[in-house]
Protein backbone atom coordinates (compact mmCIF):
# COMPACT_ATOMS: atom_id res chain seq x y z
CA UNK A 1 0.00 0.00 0.00
CA UNK A 2 1.48 3.38 -0.95
CA UNK A 3 2.42 6.01 1.63
CA UNK A 4 -0.35 8.32 0.45
CA UNK A 5 -3.00 5.65 0.97
CA UNK A 6 -1.56 4.72 4.36
CA UNK A 7 -1.79 8.35 5.45
CA UNK A 8 -5.36 8.61 4.17
CA UNK A 9 -6.39 5.48 6.07
CA UNK A 10 -4.87 6.80 9.29
CA UNK A 11 -6.58 10.14 8.74
CA UNK A 12 -9.95 8.53 8.15
CA UNK A 13 -9.62 6.19 11.09
CA UNK A 14 -8.08 8.33 13.74
CA UNK A 15 -8.89 11.97 13.24
CA UNK A 16 -12.64 12.37 13.06
CA UNK A 17 -14.30 9.95 15.45
CA UNK A 18 -17.87 10.01 16.83
CA UNK A 19 -18.01 12.94 19.28
CA UNK A 20 -17.12 11.90 22.80
CA UNK A 21 -15.71 8.56 21.62
CA UNK A 22 -16.61 5.99 24.24
CA UNK A 23 -13.76 4.40 26.19
CA UNK A 24 -13.35 0.62 26.30
CA UNK A 25 -13.61 -1.07 29.68
CA UNK A 26 -12.95 -4.46 31.22
CA UNK A 27 -16.24 -6.19 31.96
CA UNK A 28 -14.53 -8.74 34.18
CA UNK A 29 -14.16 -5.97 36.77
CA UNK A 30 -16.55 -3.33 37.96
CA UNK A 31 -17.76 -0.59 35.66
CA UNK A 32 -16.17 2.67 36.78
CA UNK A 33 -18.94 5.23 37.07
CA UNK A 34 -16.89 8.29 36.18
CA UNK A 35 -15.73 6.66 32.92
CA UNK A 36 -19.15 5.63 31.69
CA UNK A 37 -21.19 7.98 29.54
CA UNK A 38 -24.33 5.85 29.86
CA UNK A 39 -24.80 3.30 32.63
CA UNK A 40 -26.55 -0.04 32.14
CA UNK A 41 -28.82 -1.58 34.76
CA UNK A 42 -26.80 -4.06 36.85
CA UNK A 43 -28.19 -7.20 38.50
CA UNK A 44 -26.91 -10.53 39.82
CA UNK A 45 -29.68 -13.07 39.30
CA UNK A 46 -32.14 -12.27 36.50
CA UNK A 47 -32.95 -9.52 34.06
CA UNK A 48 -35.68 -8.51 31.62
CA UNK A 49 -35.61 -5.70 29.09
CA UNK A 50 -38.65 -4.96 26.95
CA UNK A 51 -40.46 -2.16 25.12
CA UNK A 52 -42.88 -1.38 27.97
CA UNK A 53 -42.25 -1.01 31.69
CA UNK A 54 -45.25 -2.96 33.05
CA UNK A 55 -44.42 -5.93 30.84
CA UNK A 56 -40.81 -5.86 32.04
CA UNK A 57 -41.95 -5.84 35.67
CA UNK A 58 -44.25 -8.79 35.03
CA UNK A 59 -41.39 -10.79 33.56
CA UNK A 60 -39.13 -9.85 36.46
CA UNK A 61 -41.79 -10.99 38.94
CA UNK A 62 -41.87 -14.39 37.23
CA UNK A 63 -38.08 -14.67 37.56
CA UNK A 64 -38.18 -13.63 41.25
CA UNK A 65 -40.79 -16.32 41.93
CA UNK A 66 -38.53 -19.03 40.50
CA UNK A 67 -39.66 -19.14 36.88
CA UNK A 68 -37.13 -19.55 34.12
CA UNK A 69 -36.36 -17.29 31.16
CA UNK A 70 -39.04 -18.88 28.95
CA UNK A 71 -41.71 -18.52 31.65
CA UNK A 72 -40.84 -14.85 31.97
CA UNK A 73 -40.65 -14.38 28.20
CA UNK A 74 -44.13 -15.78 27.59
CA UNK A 75 -45.56 -13.61 30.38
CA UNK A 76 -43.84 -10.55 28.89
CA UNK A 77 -45.14 -11.30 25.38
CA UNK A 78 -48.71 -11.74 26.64
CA UNK A 79 -48.50 -8.50 28.62
CA UNK A 80 -47.15 -6.56 25.64
CA UNK A 81 -50.25 -7.64 23.68
CA UNK A 82 -52.17 -5.50 26.18
CA UNK A 83 -49.83 -2.64 27.07
CA UNK A 84 -47.94 -2.20 23.78
CA UNK A 85 -50.63 -2.65 21.12
CA UNK A 86 -48.63 -1.05 18.31
CA UNK A 87 -46.49 -4.21 18.15
CA UNK A 88 -47.23 -6.56 21.03
CA UNK A 89 -49.81 -8.98 19.75
CA UNK A 90 -51.93 -12.09 19.58
CA UNK A 91 -52.70 -11.55 15.88
CA UNK A 92 -49.13 -11.51 14.56
CA UNK A 93 -46.07 -13.71 14.71
CA UNK A 94 -42.35 -13.79 15.27
CA UNK A 95 -39.23 -15.64 16.31
CA UNK A 96 -37.79 -16.70 19.66
CA UNK A 97 -34.25 -17.85 20.36
CA UNK A 98 -34.05 -19.99 23.52
CA UNK A 99 -30.80 -21.04 25.19
CA UNK A 100 -30.98 -23.87 27.71
CA UNK A 101 -27.97 -23.64 30.02
CA UNK A 102 -28.11 -27.18 31.40
CA UNK A 103 -27.99 -28.84 27.99
CA UNK A 104 -26.01 -26.04 26.28
CA UNK A 105 -28.65 -26.20 23.55
CA UNK A 106 -30.05 -23.23 21.63
CA UNK A 107 -33.40 -23.50 19.84
CA UNK A 108 -34.73 -21.20 17.12
CA UNK A 109 -38.52 -21.13 17.49
CA UNK A 110 -40.33 -20.05 14.32
CA UNK A 111 -43.88 -18.79 14.81
CA UNK A 112 -43.84 -16.52 11.77
CA UNK A 113 -47.16 -15.96 9.99
CA UNK A 114 -48.07 -17.98 6.89
CA UNK A 115 -49.84 -17.09 3.68
CA UNK A 116 -53.46 -18.38 3.65
CA UNK A 117 -54.18 -21.46 1.58
CA UNK A 118 -56.14 -19.35 -0.93
CA UNK A 119 -53.27 -16.88 -1.41
CA UNK A 120 -51.87 -16.58 -4.92
CA UNK A 121 -48.82 -15.01 -6.51
CA UNK A 122 -50.39 -11.90 -8.07
CA UNK A 123 -52.99 -11.20 -5.40
CA UNK A 124 -51.75 -7.64 -4.77
CA UNK A 125 -51.48 -6.51 -8.40
CA UNK A 126 -54.00 -4.11 -9.94
CA UNK A 127 -55.59 -4.37 -13.38
CA UNK A 128 -52.46 -2.86 -14.92
CA UNK A 129 -50.18 -5.43 -13.31
CA UNK A 130 -48.74 -2.99 -10.77
CA UNK A 131 -48.52 -3.51 -7.01
CA UNK A 132 -51.41 -1.94 -5.04
CA UNK A 133 -49.83 -0.98 -1.67
CA UNK A 134 -53.21 -0.33 -0.03
CA UNK A 135 -54.24 -3.91 -0.75
CA UNK A 136 -51.04 -5.48 0.58
CA UNK A 137 -50.88 -3.30 3.70
CA UNK A 138 -54.32 -2.15 4.85
CA UNK A 139 -56.90 -4.62 3.58
CA UNK A 140 -58.11 -7.85 5.14
CA UNK A 141 -55.98 -9.68 2.58
CA UNK A 142 -52.87 -8.08 4.10
CA UNK A 143 -52.94 -10.49 7.05
CA UNK A 144 -51.01 -13.72 7.23
CA UNK A 145 -52.20 -16.58 9.43
CA UNK A 146 -51.14 -15.53 12.97
CA UNK A 147 -48.58 -17.60 14.85
CA UNK A 148 -48.06 -15.82 18.17
CA UNK A 149 -50.50 -17.77 20.34
CA UNK A 150 -49.28 -21.19 19.21
CA UNK A 151 -45.68 -19.99 19.37
CA UNK A 152 -45.91 -18.86 22.98
CA UNK A 153 -47.80 -21.99 23.99
CA UNK A 154 -45.19 -24.18 22.31
CA UNK A 155 -42.34 -22.36 24.05
CA UNK A 156 -43.94 -22.70 27.47
CA UNK A 157 -44.99 -26.32 27.07
CA UNK A 158 -41.61 -27.48 25.81
CA UNK A 159 -39.16 -25.19 27.58
CA UNK A 160 -40.99 -23.50 30.48
CA UNK A 161 -41.91 -24.56 34.01
CA UNK A 162 -45.11 -22.66 34.91
CA UNK A 163 -48.63 -23.25 33.62
CA UNK A 164 -50.22 -21.50 30.65
CA UNK A 165 -52.82 -19.98 32.98
CA UNK A 166 -50.11 -18.57 35.27
CA UNK A 167 -48.23 -17.04 32.34
CA UNK A 168 -51.33 -15.27 30.97
CA UNK A 169 -52.83 -14.16 34.31
CA UNK A 170 -50.99 -10.81 34.54
CA UNK A 171 -51.99 -9.87 30.98
CA UNK A 172 -55.63 -10.71 31.71
CA UNK A 173 -55.54 -8.51 34.80
CA UNK A 174 -54.04 -5.59 32.85
CA UNK A 175 -56.68 -5.89 30.13
CA UNK A 176 -59.56 -6.11 32.64
CA UNK A 177 -58.45 -3.51 35.19
CA UNK A 178 -56.62 -1.29 32.74
CA UNK A 179 -53.37 0.64 33.00
CA UNK A 180 -52.44 4.34 32.70
CA UNK A 181 -51.81 5.55 29.16
CA UNK A 182 -48.14 6.50 28.89
CA UNK A 183 -46.64 9.15 26.59
CA UNK A 184 -45.41 6.79 23.88
CA UNK A 185 -48.80 5.08 23.64
CA UNK A 186 -50.57 8.44 23.48
CA UNK A 187 -48.27 9.58 20.66
CA UNK A 188 -48.64 6.36 18.67
CA UNK A 189 -52.45 6.54 18.92
CA UNK A 190 -52.35 10.17 17.89
CA UNK A 191 -50.41 9.18 14.77
CA UNK A 192 -52.49 6.12 13.83
CA UNK A 193 -55.80 7.94 14.43
CA UNK A 194 -55.00 10.17 11.46
CA UNK A 195 -54.82 7.14 9.19
CA UNK A 196 -57.86 5.91 7.31
CA UNK A 197 -56.40 2.43 7.67
CA UNK A 198 -57.26 2.38 11.39
CA UNK A 199 -60.53 0.46 11.42
CA UNK A 200 -63.73 1.38 13.25
CA UNK A 201 -63.42 -1.47 15.73
CA UNK A 202 -59.90 -0.42 16.74
CA UNK A 203 -60.98 3.22 17.00
CA UNK A 204 -63.80 2.32 19.36
CA UNK A 205 -61.44 0.39 21.65
CA UNK A 206 -58.59 2.88 21.78
CA UNK A 207 -60.38 6.20 21.21
CA UNK A 208 -63.71 5.50 22.91
CA UNK A 209 -67.18 6.61 21.85
CA UNK A 210 -66.11 10.24 21.54
CA UNK A 211 -63.21 9.37 19.24
CA UNK A 212 -60.63 11.22 21.35
CA UNK A 213 -57.01 10.25 21.90
CA UNK A 214 -56.75 9.16 25.56
CA UNK A 215 -54.67 11.59 27.59
CA UNK A 216 -51.52 10.48 29.38
CA UNK A 217 -52.52 8.97 32.71
CA UNK A 218 -56.03 7.93 31.68
CA UNK A 219 -56.83 4.29 32.45
CA UNK A 220 -57.18 2.21 29.29
CA UNK A 221 -59.30 -0.92 29.69
CA UNK A 222 -59.73 -3.58 27.01
CA UNK A 223 -62.53 -5.91 28.19
CA UNK A 224 -62.90 -7.77 24.88
CA UNK A 225 -59.17 -8.50 24.76
CA UNK A 226 -59.39 -9.65 28.38
CA UNK A 227 -62.16 -12.07 27.38
CA UNK A 228 -60.04 -13.42 24.52
CA UNK A 229 -57.02 -13.86 26.78
CA UNK A 230 -59.15 -15.63 29.39
CA UNK A 231 -60.55 -18.00 26.75
CA UNK A 232 -57.04 -18.78 25.51
CA UNK A 233 -55.83 -19.31 29.09
CA UNK A 234 -58.69 -21.68 29.93
CA UNK A 235 -58.96 -23.59 26.64
CA UNK A 236 -55.37 -23.32 25.40
CA UNK A 237 -54.36 -22.15 21.92
CA UNK A 238 -57.25 -24.15 20.47
CA UNK A 239 -59.54 -21.28 21.47
CA UNK A 240 -57.72 -19.11 18.95
CA UNK A 241 -57.15 -21.63 16.17
CA UNK A 242 -60.25 -23.84 16.36
CA UNK A 243 -62.69 -22.27 18.81
CA UNK A 244 -64.68 -19.09 19.30
CA UNK A 245 -61.87 -16.63 18.49
CA UNK A 246 -60.93 -18.48 15.32
CA UNK A 247 -64.55 -18.46 14.17
CA UNK A 248 -64.72 -14.71 14.68
CA UNK A 249 -61.53 -14.22 12.67
CA UNK A 250 -62.83 -16.39 9.82
CA UNK A 251 -66.19 -14.60 9.82
CA UNK A 252 -64.52 -11.17 9.67
CA UNK A 253 -62.37 -12.35 6.76
CA UNK A 254 -65.30 -13.83 4.85
CA UNK A 255 -67.28 -10.60 5.22
CA UNK A 256 -64.43 -8.40 3.93
CA UNK A 257 -62.84 -10.32 1.05
CA UNK A 258 -60.12 -11.72 3.35
CA UNK A 259 -58.56 -15.13 2.80
CA UNK A 260 -57.96 -16.60 6.27
CA UNK A 261 -60.44 -19.37 7.08
CA UNK A 262 -60.81 -21.98 9.79
CA UNK A 263 -58.78 -24.43 7.70
CA UNK A 264 -55.84 -22.00 7.71
CA UNK A 265 -55.99 -21.50 11.46
CA UNK A 266 -56.29 -25.20 12.23
CA UNK A 267 -53.37 -26.05 9.93
CA UNK A 268 -50.94 -23.52 11.42
CA UNK A 269 -47.77 -25.08 12.88
CA UNK A 270 -44.82 -23.83 14.93
CA UNK A 271 -41.36 -25.05 13.90
CA UNK A 272 -38.25 -25.56 16.00
CA UNK A 273 -35.29 -24.81 13.76
CA UNK A 274 -31.52 -24.96 14.09
CA UNK A 275 -30.05 -21.50 14.68
CA UNK A 276 -27.74 -19.89 12.16
CA UNK A 277 -24.28 -19.96 13.72
CA UNK A 278 -21.04 -18.10 13.21
CA UNK A 279 -17.85 -17.20 14.99
CA UNK A 280 -16.68 -13.61 15.58
CA UNK A 281 -13.54 -12.64 17.48
CA UNK A 282 -13.75 -15.72 19.71
CA UNK A 283 -17.50 -15.58 20.36
CA UNK A 284 -20.13 -17.98 19.03
CA UNK A 285 -22.90 -16.07 17.26
CA UNK A 286 -26.39 -17.64 17.18
CA UNK A 287 -29.36 -16.10 15.40
CA UNK A 288 -32.54 -16.89 13.47
CA UNK A 289 -32.45 -18.95 10.28
CA UNK A 290 -34.84 -18.46 7.32
CA UNK A 291 -37.57 -17.39 6.93
CA UNK A 292 -35.69 -14.73 8.87
CA UNK A 293 -32.91 -13.18 6.82
CA UNK A 294 -31.45 -11.60 9.96
CA UNK A 295 -29.25 -14.40 11.22
CA UNK A 296 -27.76 -15.22 7.84
CA UNK A 297 -26.78 -11.66 7.08
CA UNK A 298 -25.55 -10.74 10.58
CA UNK A 299 -23.16 -13.70 10.42
CA UNK A 300 -22.28 -12.87 6.80
CA UNK A 301 -21.43 -9.23 7.61
CA UNK A 302 -19.47 -10.15 10.72
CA UNK A 303 -17.46 -12.63 8.62
CA UNK A 304 -16.68 -9.92 6.08
CA UNK A 305 -15.65 -7.40 8.74
CA UNK A 306 -13.69 -9.64 11.13
CA UNK A 307 -10.21 -9.18 9.54
CA UNK A 308 -10.47 -5.38 9.67
CA UNK A 309 -9.08 -3.61 12.82
CA UNK A 310 -12.34 -1.85 13.60
CA UNK A 311 -11.44 -1.19 17.23
CA UNK A 312 -8.22 0.52 16.22
CA UNK A 313 -10.01 2.63 13.62
CA UNK A 314 -12.39 3.95 16.31
CA UNK A 315 -16.08 3.82 17.04
CA UNK A 316 -18.11 5.42 14.24
CA UNK A 317 -14.96 6.70 12.51
CA UNK A 318 -15.30 7.29 8.78
CA UNK A 319 -13.12 4.30 7.96
CA UNK A 320 -15.03 1.93 10.24
CA UNK A 321 -18.39 3.12 8.90
CA UNK A 322 -17.20 2.87 5.29
CA UNK A 323 -16.25 -0.79 5.64
CA UNK A 324 -19.42 -1.58 7.56
CA UNK A 325 -21.55 0.06 4.86
CA UNK A 326 -19.80 -1.83 2.08
CA UNK A 327 -20.49 -5.10 3.92
CA UNK A 328 -24.16 -4.11 4.32
CA UNK A 329 -24.51 -3.52 0.58
CA UNK A 330 -23.11 -6.93 -0.27
CA UNK A 331 -25.32 -8.73 2.27
CA UNK A 332 -28.57 -6.98 1.29
CA UNK A 333 -27.89 -7.69 -2.39
CA UNK A 334 -27.69 -11.37 -1.50
CA UNK A 335 -30.87 -11.07 0.58
CA UNK A 336 -32.82 -9.94 -2.48
CA UNK A 337 -31.72 -12.97 -4.47
CA UNK A 338 -31.30 -15.91 -2.16
CA UNK A 339 -33.53 -15.62 0.94
CA UNK A 340 -36.98 -17.12 1.42
CA UNK A 341 -38.86 -19.86 3.29
CA UNK A 342 -36.66 -22.97 3.25
CA UNK A 343 -39.78 -25.15 3.28
CA UNK A 344 -40.47 -23.85 -0.24
CA UNK A 345 -37.18 -22.76 -1.79
CA UNK A 346 -33.55 -23.82 -1.37
CA UNK A 347 -31.56 -21.20 0.56
CA UNK A 348 -27.75 -21.59 0.57
CA UNK A 349 -27.41 -20.81 4.28
CA UNK A 350 -24.09 -22.60 4.74
CA UNK A 351 -22.64 -20.91 1.68
CA UNK A 352 -23.82 -17.43 2.62
CA UNK A 353 -22.48 -17.75 6.17
CA UNK A 354 -19.19 -19.42 5.23
CA UNK A 355 -15.83 -17.79 5.90
CA UNK A 356 -14.65 -18.62 2.37
CA UNK A 357 -17.55 -16.73 0.79
CA UNK A 358 -16.91 -13.77 3.10
CA UNK A 359 -13.30 -13.69 1.90
CA UNK A 360 -14.52 -13.64 -1.70
CA UNK A 361 -16.89 -10.74 -0.94
CA UNK A 362 -14.23 -8.87 1.02
CA UNK A 363 -12.11 -8.65 -2.10
CA UNK A 364 -14.84 -6.48 -3.67
CA UNK A 365 -14.46 -3.75 -1.02
CA UNK A 366 -12.39 -0.71 -1.97
CA UNK A 367 -10.77 0.58 1.23
CA UNK A 368 -11.25 4.27 0.39
CA UNK A 369 -14.02 4.45 -2.21
CA UNK A 370 -17.72 3.62 -2.07
CA UNK A 371 -18.89 1.01 -4.56
CA UNK A 372 -22.11 2.16 -6.28
CA UNK A 373 -25.00 -0.25 -5.67
CA UNK A 374 -25.57 -0.47 -9.43
CA UNK A 375 -22.19 -2.21 -9.61
CA UNK A 376 -23.13 -4.74 -6.93
CA UNK A 377 -25.08 -7.81 -7.90
CA UNK A 378 -26.02 -10.78 -5.72
CA UNK A 379 -23.09 -13.12 -5.31
CA UNK A 380 -22.84 -16.84 -5.82
CA UNK A 381 -22.35 -18.40 -2.37
CA UNK A 382 -19.63 -21.00 -2.21
CA UNK A 383 -20.76 -24.53 -1.31
CA UNK A 384 -20.17 -25.53 2.31
CA UNK A 385 -16.85 -27.21 3.10
CA UNK A 386 -17.78 -31.09 3.34
CA UNK A 387 -38.85 -6.02 10.29
CA UNK A 388 -43.00 -1.78 13.63
CA UNK A 389 -41.95 -4.66 15.74
CA UNK A 390 -40.93 -5.20 19.32
CA UNK A 391 -38.16 -7.13 20.99
CA UNK A 392 -37.49 -8.36 24.50
CA UNK A 393 -34.55 -10.15 26.10
CA UNK A 394 -34.50 -12.26 29.28
CA UNK A 395 -31.74 -13.99 31.25
CA UNK A 396 -32.50 -16.00 34.39
CA UNK A 397 -30.44 -17.05 37.43
CA UNK A 398 -29.38 -20.33 35.81
CA UNK A 399 -28.03 -18.80 32.61
CA UNK A 400 -31.04 -19.67 30.46
CA UNK A 401 -31.88 -16.93 28.00
CA UNK A 402 -34.62 -15.78 25.62
CA UNK A 403 -34.27 -13.37 22.73
CA UNK A 404 -37.65 -12.74 21.12
CA UNK A 405 -38.79 -10.46 18.31
CA UNK A 406 -42.47 -10.51 17.35
CA UNK A 407 -44.66 -8.13 15.40
CA UNK A 408 -47.78 -6.99 13.59
CA UNK A 409 -45.48 -5.47 10.90
CA UNK A 410 -46.74 -1.85 10.73
CA UNK A 411 -47.67 0.02 13.89
CA UNK A 412 -51.05 -1.51 14.87
CA UNK A 413 -50.70 -3.92 11.92
CA UNK A 414 -53.32 -3.65 9.22
CA UNK A 415 -55.53 -1.56 11.51
CA UNK A 416 -58.13 -4.35 11.42
CA UNK A 417 -59.44 -5.47 14.80
CA UNK A 418 -61.62 -8.58 14.85
CA UNK A 419 -65.00 -7.58 16.35
CA UNK A 420 -65.66 -8.93 19.81
CA UNK A 421 -62.07 -10.02 20.41
CA UNK A 422 -59.94 -6.91 20.96
CA UNK A 423 -57.33 -8.56 18.70
CA UNK A 424 -55.52 -6.57 16.02
CA UNK A 425 -54.41 -8.39 12.88
CA UNK A 426 -51.05 -8.17 11.17
CA UNK A 427 -50.23 -6.94 7.66
CA UNK A 428 -47.31 -9.29 7.10
CA UNK A 429 -48.35 -10.29 3.58
CA UNK A 430 -46.59 -7.09 2.49
CA UNK A 431 -43.30 -8.79 3.43
CA UNK A 432 -43.65 -11.08 0.43
CA UNK A 433 -42.40 -9.95 -2.95
CA UNK A 434 -45.77 -8.88 -4.36
CA UNK A 435 -43.96 -8.44 -7.66
CA UNK A 436 -40.29 -9.50 -7.89
CA UNK A 437 -38.03 -6.47 -8.19
CA UNK A 438 -40.59 -4.04 -6.70
CA UNK A 439 -39.68 -2.73 -3.22
CA UNK A 440 -41.97 -3.33 -0.24
CA UNK A 441 -42.92 -0.74 2.40
CA UNK A 442 -39.37 -0.75 3.78
CA UNK A 443 -37.77 -0.32 0.36
CA UNK A 444 -36.52 -3.91 0.34
CA UNK A 445 -36.20 -5.62 -3.01
CA UNK A 446 -37.33 -9.23 -3.21
CA UNK A 447 -37.10 -11.95 -5.81
CA UNK A 448 -38.60 -15.26 -6.76
CA UNK A 449 -37.48 -16.93 -3.52
CA UNK A 450 -39.91 -14.71 -1.58
CA UNK A 451 -42.84 -14.77 -4.01
CA UNK A 452 -46.32 -15.44 -2.57
CA UNK A 453 -47.33 -19.10 -2.29
CA UNK A 454 -50.10 -20.73 -0.22
CA UNK A 455 -48.87 -21.83 3.21
CA UNK A 456 -45.50 -20.12 2.79
CA UNK A 457 -43.89 -17.98 5.48
CA UNK A 458 -42.91 -14.51 4.31
CA UNK A 459 -39.30 -13.39 4.60
CA UNK A 460 -38.44 -11.35 7.67
CA UNK A 461 -35.65 -9.12 8.96
CA UNK A 462 -36.31 -9.97 12.62
CA UNK A 463 -33.00 -10.95 14.21
CA UNK A 464 -33.16 -12.21 17.81
CA UNK A 465 -29.49 -12.96 18.51
CA UNK A 466 -27.19 -14.33 21.20
CA UNK A 467 -23.43 -14.52 21.61
CA UNK A 468 -21.91 -17.32 23.67
CA UNK A 469 -18.48 -17.45 25.27
CA UNK A 470 -17.14 -20.86 26.26
CA UNK A 471 -20.63 -22.30 25.78
CA UNK A 472 -22.36 -19.83 28.11
CA UNK A 473 -24.60 -16.88 27.27
CA UNK A 474 -22.60 -13.66 27.00
CA UNK A 475 -24.86 -11.30 25.04
CA UNK A 476 -28.61 -11.32 24.29
CA UNK A 477 -29.96 -8.68 21.93
CA UNK A 478 -32.37 -7.78 19.14
CA UNK A 479 -34.44 -4.87 17.89
CA UNK A 480 -37.52 -3.73 15.98
CA UNK A 481 -37.12 -1.52 12.92
CA UNK A 482 -38.16 -3.20 9.66
CA UNK A 483 -35.25 -3.45 7.24
CA UNK A 484 -33.03 -1.69 9.82
CA UNK A 485 -33.37 -4.55 12.34
CA UNK A 486 -30.40 -6.42 10.88
CA UNK A 487 -28.04 -3.45 10.84
CA UNK A 488 -29.17 -2.25 14.29
CA UNK A 489 -28.41 -5.66 15.79
CA UNK A 490 -25.09 -5.79 13.94
CA UNK A 491 -24.02 -2.42 15.35
CA UNK A 492 -24.98 -3.32 18.93
CA UNK A 493 -22.80 -6.44 18.64
CA UNK A 494 -19.87 -4.52 17.13
CA UNK A 495 -20.18 -1.66 19.62
CA UNK A 496 -19.74 -4.15 22.47
CA UNK A 497 -17.26 -6.61 20.96
CA UNK A 498 -15.12 -4.29 18.81
CA UNK A 499 -15.37 -1.02 20.72
CA UNK A 500 -15.79 -2.14 24.33
CA UNK A 501 -18.98 -0.21 24.99
CA UNK A 502 -21.37 -1.28 27.72
CA UNK A 503 -24.94 -2.17 26.65
CA UNK A 504 -26.32 1.30 27.41
CA UNK A 505 -23.54 3.00 25.44
CA UNK A 506 -23.93 0.47 22.64
CA UNK A 507 -27.64 1.24 22.33
CA UNK A 508 -27.37 5.02 22.67
CA UNK A 509 -24.72 5.35 19.96
CA UNK A 510 -25.74 6.92 16.62
CA UNK A 511 -26.57 4.35 13.92
CA UNK A 512 -26.11 4.06 10.18
CA UNK A 513 -27.89 1.86 7.65
CA UNK A 514 -27.54 0.78 4.03
CA UNK A 515 -29.65 -1.92 2.35
CA UNK A 516 -28.11 -1.99 -1.15
CA UNK A 517 -31.09 -0.26 -2.75
CA UNK A 518 -31.81 2.62 -2.56
CA UNK A 519 -28.12 3.58 -2.75
CA UNK A 520 -27.55 5.92 0.19
CA UNK A 521 -26.48 5.73 3.82
CA UNK A 522 -29.28 6.55 6.20
CA UNK A 523 -27.97 8.31 9.32
CA UNK A 524 -29.57 9.51 12.53
CA UNK A 525 -29.70 13.10 13.70
CA UNK A 526 -26.56 14.25 15.47
CA UNK A 527 -24.20 12.42 13.16
CA UNK A 528 -20.71 13.97 13.24
CA UNK A 529 -20.56 16.53 10.38
CA UNK A 530 -16.79 16.03 9.92
CA UNK A 531 -17.27 12.28 9.54
CA UNK A 532 -20.07 12.98 7.09
CA UNK A 533 -17.75 15.07 4.92
CA UNK A 534 -15.14 12.31 4.92
CA UNK A 535 -17.69 9.69 3.85
CA UNK A 536 -19.02 11.97 1.11
CA UNK A 537 -15.46 12.44 -0.14
CA UNK A 538 -15.26 8.64 -0.42
CA UNK A 539 -18.30 8.67 -2.71
CA UNK A 540 -21.10 7.93 -0.24
CA UNK A 541 -24.43 9.74 -0.26
CA UNK A 542 -25.85 10.33 3.24
CA UNK A 543 -29.42 11.18 4.20
CA UNK A 544 -30.67 11.99 7.68
CA UNK A 545 -33.77 10.11 8.83
CA UNK A 546 -35.65 9.20 11.97
CA UNK A 547 -34.09 7.18 14.75
CA UNK A 548 -33.48 3.55 13.80
CA UNK A 549 -34.37 0.52 15.89
CA UNK A 550 -34.88 0.14 19.64
CA UNK A 551 -32.59 -2.60 20.89
CA UNK A 552 -33.06 -4.51 24.16
CA UNK A 553 -29.72 -5.89 25.31
CA UNK A 554 -28.38 -7.94 28.22
CA UNK A 555 -24.68 -8.65 28.78
CA UNK A 556 -23.79 -11.50 31.14
CA UNK A 557 -20.25 -11.57 32.45
CA UNK A 558 -18.16 -11.51 35.62
CA UNK A 559 -21.01 -12.88 37.72
CA UNK A 560 -23.33 -10.00 36.85
CA UNK A 561 -25.94 -8.96 34.31
CA UNK A 562 -25.77 -5.59 32.54
CA UNK A 563 -28.96 -4.53 30.75
CA UNK A 564 -30.32 -1.66 28.72
CA UNK A 565 -33.53 -0.54 27.09
CA UNK A 566 -32.91 1.62 24.02
CA UNK A 567 -34.13 5.20 24.62
CA UNK A 568 -35.36 5.51 21.03
CA UNK A 569 -38.66 4.13 22.33
CA UNK A 570 -39.25 5.77 25.68
CA UNK A 571 -41.74 3.33 27.22
CA UNK A 572 -39.17 0.56 27.61
CA UNK A 573 -37.50 -0.67 30.79
CA UNK A 574 -34.58 -2.88 31.72
CA UNK A 575 -34.85 -4.30 35.23
CA UNK A 576 -33.15 -7.02 37.23
CA UNK A 577 -32.68 -8.36 40.71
Amino acid sequence: MCCRLNCLLLFLAGTFVFPGALAARDYEGAIIADEAIYEPVVARHGMVTSAEALATQIGLDVLREGGNAVDAGVAVAAALAVTYPRAGNLGGGGFMLIHEAESSRTIALDFREKAPLEAFRDMFLDAGGEVDPALSRFSHRASGVPGTVKGLAHALENHGTISWEEALAPAIRLAEEGFPVYADLHESLETIARSEAFGDEARSVFLGEEGRIPEVGKILRQPELAKSLRLIAEEGPGAFYEGEIGKRIAAEMAANDGLIGMEDLAAYTVVERTPVTGRYRGYDVLSMPPPSSGGVHIVQMLNILEPFPLGEWGHNSALAIHHMIEAMKLAYADRAEHLGDTDFVPVPVAGLTGKAYAEKLRERIDSVRATPSRDISPGTPLPPESDQTTHFSVVDQWGNAVSCTYTLNFSYGSGVMVPGTGILLNNQMDDFSAKPGVPNAYGLIGGEANAIEPGKRMLSSMSPTMLLRDGEVYLVTGSPGGSRIITTTLQVIMNIIDHGLNPAEAEHAIRVHHQWLPDYIRIERGFNPDTRKLLEAMGHELRTGNAMGAARTILRTGGALYGSSDPRRSAGLAAGY
